[in-house]
């Protein structure tokens, strides 16, 4: 410990240039630091920030932990295939085949030989969506292609296009976060947050800078004791500074209501795809159901005889 101190005392009673000075200062801060560190410096040694500062600054971190770890889970709106199911191995010619043109090509076939219009199938997509209900919309409208104008190849069909409105829905919903929730939730994160985490730092370079000149002062000769203690002054004068504007961005960052905003527009991005699920799957399921009776009670009818 007294190795630490006489070299600081060195360093402070050298006579150099204000660029060697700053090298001086911020090599003792270094020592303060790492002296702290191995728990070389009693408590009373260490200045003590305000109440208000350490509350403040809990209170940050707080907001600051809530920012990141919300945004390592919802940061999977980024990406379209959050959902989609690995196992699935779609070729390149599955992939394209989007619902629309599928299901109408389905009508097209089991249409012909009846007084009903035949519909145009329409052309496969180029870039299909990779989604849970886009690649259950493939699956139940090949699935109807593939059976027929049965009462399942109905059913699939009906299911077919209402996991193609969802995953429409999915898709909308997904943009809509990645513009109201993920850029301002970011943003706040790496603007008002970061400024007022860079004061904090601020802060503790200067106490420990303080704390540095208060070790050399109690160390320094009789020669060098006015220039030491000039050297605190001017150190504590900073170290109040530093802190009144670290209170001050942080109260900012505090009261700042962009987050409660974004986690809103969170909500209803949410809230409207739900909607649009449950729209879509009340208006399939009520055909799906009357196919799923007529189907029971005609097999009862036949086991009957």
């Amino acid at each position: 410990m007294d190795g630490w101190n006489k070299l600081q005392a060195g360093l402070t009673g050298l006579k150099l240039g204000d660029s060697a000075k700053g090298f001086a200062k911020g090599f003792s801060s270094s020592v303060q630091a790492t002296r702290e560190r191995l728990g070389q410096v009693a408590p009373d040694e260490i200045t003590e920030l305000p109440q208000e500062y350490k509350d403040l600054e809990a209170r940050v971190d707080a907001l600051r932990n809530a920012h990141l770890n919300i945004l390592k889970i919802a940061r999977v709106y980024e990406t379209e295939t959050y959902d989609y199911p690995t196992q699935v191995q779609e070729s390149i010619s599955e992939l394209s085949s989007n619902i629309s043109h599928t299901l109408t090509t389905f009508a097209n076939t089991n249409l012909k030989g009846t007084n009903l219009p035949l519909p145009q199938p329409t052309p496969q997509p180029i870039h299909p969506h990779k989604t849970l209900p886009h690649a259950l919309a493939r699956a139940s409208a090949a699935g109807a292609a593939a059976i027929g104008n049965d009462r399942l190849g109905k059913a699939l069909a009906e299911y077919a296009v209402a996991q193609e409105k969802i995953g429409k829905a999915r898709v909308v919903q997904d943009e809509q976060i990645r513009a109201a929730f993920l850029g301002p939730w970011s943003a706040t994160l790496n603007s008002s947050i970061a400024v007022a985490i860079k004061a904090r730092q601020a802060v503790r370079a200067s106490r420990l800078e303080l704390d540095a000149a208060k070790q050399t002062l109690k160390n320094a000769n009789p020669a060098r004791q006015e220039q030491a203690r000039l050297e605190v002054e001017n150190a504590e004068d900073d170290l109040v500074q530093k802190t009144e504007v670290a209170i001050t961005l942080m109260k900012t960052v505090l009261e700042n209501p962009e987050p409660i905003k974004n986690i809103n527009e969170l909500a209803k991005a949410q809230l409207a795809y739900h909607a649009a699920v449950a729209e879509a799957l009340q208006a399939s399921q009520g055909e799906i159901d009357e196919l799923s009776i007529a189907a029971e009670g005609e097999y009862r009818k036949s086991r009957d005889h």
